[in-house]
């Protein structure tokens, strides 16, 4: 699925009003508005079955009286207000629920609000069939997962990488370094993930988020850091399983890219003054993926370097360019 249509303020306030929708359908409603406008949300809404109301408060502090859920513009753009406290305000942006004082929230707050009045009979049009094509559509992405595990179990029993107990560790390891890679990768497309959210919370608020806005986040200004590390984890991955007997190469690889990490952390301690949870994550893996290499002896025989060493090489940018040419169709950034 398009994160693009799953993460927008029309499926955020549909959850709120409890209308029956599936993501699928609401994410196309949405993309289809030739932008989000009150105006615009509220003949989405007639659509689905619910009356709207579009108001502007002349006196702020009247917002009080208004019953949430509803959308409020704000300078920053659209929001939905969740619950009203004496002191606070609950609202949500792109799925993320946070706090803000009441004063605070009244000087960012411009007036407008479009009030929301679901029935019993709100739901979506066609609900069944989307609820029947979202139901088939999961079957098969499961059945994908379920058939590349089963390849990967397959690759690892049948080319005995769990015979040597430092390749079990950096498949493992592989798998780690994939996962915080691609949690990078949605940051930097700004994809909603909370799972990414949680983990960069870790070391520092926002951190992640800092340190993907600079320029220091791509390489030659082209690439993403992101981008980099799941190229190199999952060539990794694919090569242990598939030609273990290249191991060494991926020794001498994984060599090379441990300068990269100290000079990450100078840059994140010293110069960008944040930590990237998942950033650090990457460059852990890196390290303990050398200390296996070292510990299993596949440092050893690396020179002469052989053809196998230029064709993984090859391997690691091919893969850097094809998810650097594909990356930006799912950039989510301003939906």
């Amino acid at each position: 699925m398009d994160s693009r249509t799953e993460n927008n303020i029309l499926s955020d306030l549909l959850a709120e009003l409890g209308v029956p929708f599936t993501p699928e359908y609401a994410g196309k409603q949405f993309e289809a508005m030739p932008f989000a406008s009150l105006f615009g949300l509220s003949r989405v809404l007639a659509s689905y079955g619910v009356d709207s109301e579009g108001l502007r408060i002349a006196d702020k502090s009247e917002i009080e009286k208004l019953t949430p859920p509803f959308i409020a513009h704000t300078a920053p753009g659209l929001v939905i207000v969740t619950d009203i406290g004496p002191s606070e305000i609950g609202y949500m942006t792109r799925g993320v629920s946070e706090r803000m004082p009441l004063a605070k929230f009244c000087d960012v707050w411009d007036g407008a609000v479009l009030l929301a009045y679901p029935d019993r009979s709100s739901v979506e049009p066609d609900y069944r069939l989307h609820r029947e094509a979202r139901f088939f559509t999961r079957v098969r992405d499961w059945g994908l997962v379920a058939g590349i595990a089963a390849l990967l179990i397959y690759l690892f029993v049948g080319n005995g990488v769990y015979r040597h107990l430092s390749t079990v560790l950096l498949t493992v390891l592989d798998m780690a370094g994939l996962y915080f890679s691609w949690l990078l990768v949605q940051k930097s497309l700004n994809i909603r993930n909370k799972a990414a959210d949680r983990v960069c919370k870790v070391l520092q608020e926002g951190g992640c988020d800092s340190i993907l806005s600079t320029g220091a986040s791509k390489f030659f200004g082209i690439f993403g850091w992101s981008e980099v590390g799941f190229a190199y984890f999952s060539v990794s991955l694919l090569c242990l399983l598939m030609f273990p007997q290249w191991i060494c190469y991926l020794a001498a690889c994984n060599v090379c890219c441990l300068p990269f990490t100290v000079w990450s952390i100078w840059y994140q301690r010293f110069k960008a003054k944040a930590w990237c949870t998942l950033c650090v994550s990457v460059q852990c893996t890196l390290w303990l993926s050398f200390f296996c290499y070292l510990g299993g002896g596949w440092l050893n025989g690396v020179f002469p370097l052989r053809i196998e060493f230029f064709v993984l090489g090859a391997t690691y940018l091919t893969a850097l360019f094809a998810l650097n040419k594909i990356s930006p169709k799912f950039d989510n950034s301003g939906k």
